[in-house]
């Protein structure tokens, strides 16, 4: 099969479409036709090297950890899926990934695909989504009529840290750019301050809020600067490490880390399939061009969430 992977960290240009050998089912294990494989950043700190001291990866890796595909093989001990079914999944990030056109998926991770739309854009819902889910109901535990701002509202994440929190009956202020302004506002945000045109304090000053969720790399001061926005005794959650060591007014300080649970992401596309949620995918690259993606992630001209189409 063709594969896209790297045999050395480094920049772009390390990575390789090639011929890879195809994945076998082990036990617990199905394989899947891969129809989409979600890009995220954290896909390049990863090749890159800056995380190998937490994700041991065995080389060459194959990238991508978000997938939908259609299992092709069942391996010893799986019961609950058979070959023909469409799923989606949260892949292990230090196992092989689904930048390929086949990738093999431990079966407890799996979750039925949604069955509205088109199952290569569905690679855009697992880990985003369920990192939207944990930080607002797991970490902060978002209740109705709690204001919130989230930060970063125009990214993958915060695309459904919005719908979330405003279904929840919280009320959204997110920042976000002209591109994704009208986007935002449809997913049910109150007010949209446009970061590029007015400073977010300037916009907010004088005001606090229950929540803040931070979704975008801040340097420390600027970390320090949007705890200011926190009421006392509210939360502040960062899904972008490192987070702040403490926090002062009671203001609870909630470092998040996103994790696969297949049966929160059962629950995210069941709304999906109710219409309740909304996939947003702004390109379907071939996988062939893998590299140059990557290449416009870090010169931050990827114009939003992008799905590999072996």
């Amino acid at each position: 099969m063709k594969a896209v992977r790297f045999h050395s960290y480094g920049d772009s240009d390390v990575l390789v479409h090639e011929e890879s050998d195809r994945p076998q089912a082990g036990a617990g294990q199905v394989v899947l036709r891969v129809a989409g494989a979600g890009v995220n950043p954290v896909d390049a700190s990863l090749r890159a090297g800056y995380v190998r001291e937490v994700f041991k990866l065995a080389l060459p890796h194959v990238p991508c950890y978000d997938v939908a595909g259609v299992i092709t093989e069942v391996g010893d001990g799986v019961s609950d899926w058979n070959v023909g079914d469409a799923v989606v999944t949260w892949l292990p990030i230090d196992g092989p990934g689904a930048a390929a056109e086949y990738a093999v998926a431990p079966a407890k991770t799996l979750t039925a695909a949604p069955r509205t739309g088109d199952l290569p854009d569905a690679a855009a819902l697992p880990s985003v989504a369920l990192t939207a889910w944990q930080a607002l109901f797991e970490h902060v535990g978002l209740t109705a009529g709690q204001t919130v701002l989230i930060n970063g509202a125009g990214g993958a994440v915060g695309g459904y840290a919005v719908q979330l929190a405003a279904q929840a009956g919280a009320s959204v202020t997110a920042t976000a750019g002209a591109g994704s302004r009208d986007r935002v506002r449809s997913y049910g945000a109150e007010r949209i301050i446009d970061y590029t045109a007015t400073p977010l304090q300037e916009a907010v000053a004088g005001e606090q809020f229950d929540v803040v969720l931070n979704l975008v790399f801040l340097s420390p001061a600027e970390l320090t600067q949007l705890v200011d926005l926190v009421v006392d005794g509210g939360a502040f959650a960062n899904t972008v490490p490192p987070g702040l060591a403490h926090t002062e007014r009671g203001v609870r300080n909630l470092q998040v880390f996103g994790r696969s649970d297949a049966g929160q992401l059962a629950e995210l596309v069941a709304r999906v399939d109710a219409g309740d949620l909304k996939i947003h995918v702004a390109q379907r690259r071939p996988l062939t061009e893998l590299r140059a993606v990557h290449e416009e992630l870090a010169a931050q001209k990827l114009p939003g969430k992008t799905v590999l189409i072996p």
